[in-house]
């Protein structure tokens, strides 16, 4: 997708255009190691009409710089290659198989006078290589929870089957990328906690405990609300993919107007006649319909030891929403379904409405919230937990920030800097536009904050920091 951003400068129209993704491709050397069998190598190519001999030179060329990079650091080969006009990011996710993907830079048109073409000035520097290199990593973690491995493809169905799953998934899954909207939250690819009291915790827990107990197929569960995490069973690098696929892609498609007065307490009287709101995202959209379907999504996770497919069921009761995976050898029934809807529907259905009311009296002991003087992204390296009051609103297709683009960019080179040392760091900014912006890195947890404070000097802003930790984040930070 092409975005043009027309902005006035000089009495003349530039046009600026963002990042766009210019090619995507999987090869495998070792699958066409002769001469004219340079074609065998290609596992999938975006976009599919680029002639034959072009996807068999532009893979010969990438198979040469990572060779060629080799030869400097065997045990690090090439991430990336920086051009005037484009950028090319490589991903070697399992032995011998390789992704890259090339991103044209961002690029400002600028009219010429006396009829002559447009110059064209390409801005190569605004583009992070964390960021994109991160956008690509999680191509790879989207397609393995859906599909496995590669290798275990290759394995059960030689390349023809390998070919099929990469082209059904990818021609899909790659116009869901909106490479204008990446920004530091994909390098993290954190997941977002959802704060709650113990006793509300604890019912969660006992509720978890509960359905296990009840329907014994069920072998992992997660439970989030209001498109956060409040508990999982999963390990965590499957639940921060699974929580990406959640939050960008399943959920947004199931948003509907919540019905007026849904999310107050519901009480009814007669506990065996208990109305519920629950409601099945994935699997059979009304279970009294008699042609419905019980087939769900399947997934993979812990592909590293025990490799396990799984069905993945989500059900939702307000906004309460809960993932059941269950062993995908198993056949799931009506009889299944209707039980679980049965279980779980007027449970979740009081669960979310505790958790609201809740939440709502711990907002209104806290007072209210007033428009701070900073923002702030906050990351747990350790547990992947992330806070961000710079991002309104972080889907698949749009990053809605609160700050300029610049900034943006500040708060990722910060990044990059901390991710060259070890030790704890800290970092102060003043940008052009009248903001500070600093970094704090400490014992795996990282901080950046962005404060509007046109006089203020390096000791005020350092000192406002400081309040800031003690305030927002109970002196996790040591540092001085």
């Amino acid at each position: 997708m092409l975005m043009i951003s027309p902005r006035m400068a000089s009495g003349t129209q530039e046009k600026q255009y963002t990042p766009s993704l210019l090619s995507f491709f999987i090869y495998n050397p070792k699958f066409g190691p002769r001469e004219g069998e340079e074609e065998k190598k290609i596992l999938f190519y975006h976009p599919i009409e680029v002639e034959k001999n072009e996807k068999i030179r532009n893979v010969g060329l990438c198979e040469a710089i990572v060779q060629f990079t080799r030869t400097f650091c065997p045990t690090k080969p090439a991430k990336s290659l920086h051009t005037q006009k484009n950028r090319q990011f490589f991903h070697e996710p399992e032995e011998n198989f390789w992704m890259v993907m090339v991103v044209r830079n961002p690029m400002i048109e600028k009219p010429s006078k006396d009829g002559k073409p447009p110059t064209v000035e390409y801005q190569e520097e605004e583009i992070l290589d964390s960021v994109y290199g991160a956008v690509l990593q999680q191509c790879y973690s989207m397609y393995k929870l859906f599909n496995g491995t590669f290798g275990r493809s290759f394995e059960a169905g030689g390349v023809e089957l390998l070919i099929q799953k990469l082209e059904k998934f990818f021609y899909r899954y790659l116009q869901t990328l909106h490479l204008q909207s990446c920004d530091l939250l994909d390098v993290f690819g954190g997941i977002s906690f959802f704060p709650l009291d113990k006793m509300t915790y604890l019912k969660i827990q006992s509720f978890v405990n509960r359905v296990e107990e009840s329907l014994s197929l069920v072998k992992y569960t997660a439970f989030l609300y209001n498109d956060q995490l409040i508990w999982s069973g999963l390990e965590q690098d499957d639940m921060r993919i699974l929580y990406k696929y959640l939050t960008t892609s399943l959920f947004p498609r199931h948003t509907e107007p919540e019905l007026a007065g849904r999310d107050s307490p519901l009480r009814p009287e007669v506990a065996g006649n208990l109305l519920h709101y629950g409601r099945f995202l994935t699997g059979p959209a009304n279970l009294k319909d008699p042609e419905a379907k019980f087939r769900f999504p399947r997934i993979f996770v812990n592909t590293e030891d025990s490799y396990e497919e799984l069905h993945l069921i989500v059900y939702k009761a307000m906004s309460a929403a809960v993932c059941f995976m269950i062993n995908a050898s198993v056949e799931l029934t009506r009889e299944f379904c209707e039980q679980l809807d049965a279980l779980v529907g007027p449970q979740l259905t009081l669960l979310a409405s505790d958790i609201c009311e809740q939440y709502n009296i711990n907002r209104r002991i806290s007072g209210p919230e007033k428009e701070p003087q900073f923002k702030f992204i906050y990351f747990n390296h350790m547990n992947l937990a992330e806070k961000s009051t710079i991002h309104m609103r972080k889907t698949a297709s749009v990053s809605l920030t609160s700050v300029h683009p610049d900034l943006m960019k500040i708060l990722g080179d910060i990044n990059s800097d901390f991710a060259r040392v070890d030790e704890d760091e800290e970092i102060i900014v003043k940008a052009m536009t009248d903001y500070w912006v600093v970094g704090k890195k400490s014992d795996q947890r990282e901080l950046y904050v962005i404060l509007n404070q046109k006089n203020a000097n390096l000791i005020e802003v350092n000192e406002e920091v400081k309040r800031l930790c003690a305030t927002q984040f109970n002196n996790i930070f040591f540092l001085d």
